[in-house]
């Protein structure tokens, strides 16, 4: 039995909807309430808010493995009052909650949906993020996630539960929101944008190639115990992306060529420097030890990944 957290979310529906597929293993689903889009074959179990008072106990007869994707995701504009308490709370306390009453109740592995965020937001061109650099997160969420990757840690060394940890970087596919999406819809209507002298480079990880490392994860014998980063295995910059992109929309990409540092100049002007960053800055992950450890390899290249996210576009 599979016990999944945050199973109604972006990546745990897909992770439900491909375990239900394979019909390996059972799976009970985690979810925050009763009307959920989950198969109607799936055991559900609703918890509110998973925080540092759930009683779990009863939710881990006969579960063997969990995979804990729920969590507070990185927000644009947050409102609470002391973010990093906020994201403490869910993606540490109830994290490692979670954690302690898995292995007191037997379960054999907990697999946690960490994020590149712990390794930091930006890389230099040609020298990628490894699963065994140093961590160096910039922001709360990524500290949360730091100090939940640290906490599993020590219960996983004190208890013997074996630990899986997989960083992903930004997820696109179907029903993917924010800046992925709006992207998807300028180039649609025939948007102009100034990204089209952009020279930086980005790992990106379809959905199917991420529930795919997920999947290989819950019963690898060389997974435990391991940090794994994951990608489509092809890095590109913004322009690249946005005319492959526009390819898989059939839609031709309308980009201007404005230079990086003009970009990244007017944002700062308007208090969008985080974006511009993002939009011209480099991340990338090396997922040498992912295919070397496991015999991974992702099943979508990123043409195929990004045709599958333009079909799951909203009209």
């Amino acid at each position: 039995m599979i016990l999944l957290t945050g199973a109604t979310g972006f990546v745990g529906l897909a992770i439900s909807e491909r375990i239900v597929k394979d019909g390996v293993h059972d799976i009970r689903a985690v979810v925050r309430r009763p009307e959920s889009r989950l198969s109607p074959c799936i055991d559900k179990v609703v918890v509110p808010d998973i925080s540092l008072n759930v009683d779990w106990v009863n939710i881990f007869e006969y579960v063997e493995v969990v995979i804990h994707a729920a969590a507070r995701v990185h927000v644009m504009a947050d409102k609470a009052a002391n973010p990093l308490d906020e994201f403490r709370r869910v993606n540490v306390q109830g994290t490692l909650n979670l954690a302690r009453q898995a292995a007191a109740a037997g379960v054999r592995r907990f697999v946690f949906i960490s994020s590149v965020k712990v390794n930091g937001e930006a890389t230099q061109p040609g020298r990628p993020f490894t699963a065994d650099d140093a961590p160096a997160p910039l922001d709360a969420y990524g500290i949360s996630k730091m100090e939940a990757e640290q906490g599993l840690r020590e219960i996983a060394a004190q208890t013997g539960m074996e630990l899986v940890i997989i960083r992903p970087p930004l997820v696109y596919g179907p029903g993917v929101r924010a800046n992925f999406s709006a992207m998807m819809r300028w180039l649609r209507r025939g948007v102009p944008l100034p990204l089209g002298a952009i020279h930086n480079q980005r790992s990106l990880v379809a959905l199917d190639n991420l529930v795919d490392l997920i999947v290989t994860c819950l019963t690898h014998p060389a997974a435990a115990n391991q940090t794994f980063l994951v990608s489509d295995g092809e890095d590109v910059s913004t322009t690249e992306l946005l005319r492959r992109m526009g390819r898989a929309m059939n839609r031709p990409a309308r980009l201007v060529p404005v230079p990086a540092g003009w970009l990244e100049q007017a944002a700062a002007l308007v208090g969008k420097r985080d974006m511009a960053q993002r939009l011209c800055g480099s991340l990338q992950v090396d997922i040498h030890k992912t295919r070397q450890l496991l015999g991974w390899k992702p099943p979508l290249s990123l043409d195929q990944g990004l045709k599958k996210a333009a079909q799951g576009l909203a009209p």
